[in-house]
């Protein structure tokens, strides 16, 4: 088990996790960071079930998390859709309770993945 890990280090070295955020709702610093983390722990329980070696892996190498913006919620829809026909990604709605109303799409998040796999997706993003 510990050598699979190991072979699989060479080649998935660079793993990383991702939230990406709607730019036009304007949420304040302290709501940003929650729905980024809501994100990056719905990815997380998901992929621990479906892929414990990338998490496994990513845990070794560092857990990265990366928070990328996109315009608004048809870009972020649309990222969704593509994403999701290859990988699991999570949608996160608010609910409602502070600066947004209840049922507001905030951001979508996936992974732990290996570069390879999550570059097509996010190559033209911008860091938030």
């Amino acid at each position: 088990s510990f050598i699979i890990y190991i072979f699989n280090f060479k080649i998935y070295k660079d793993m990383k996790m991702y939230t990406i955020v709607r730019k036009d709702l304007k949420m304040g610093k302290g709501k940003l960071c929650a729905q980024t983390g809501h994100g990056f722990i719905e990815s997380y329980k998901i992929y621990l079930k479906k892929f414990p070696e990338y998490v496994k892996l990513w845990e070794l190498t560092g857990s990265a998390k990366i928070v990328l913006k996109v315009e608004n919620l048809e870009e972020l829809l649309k990222l969704y859709e593509e994403i999701k026909k290859e990988i699991p990604c999570v949608l996160i709605k608010d609910a409602g309770k502070t600066q947004i109303e209840p049922g507001t799409i905030t951001c979508i998040a996936f992974g732990p993945v290996p570069d390879k796999i999550s570059e097509k997706y996010v190559k033209n993003l911008k860091l938030l």
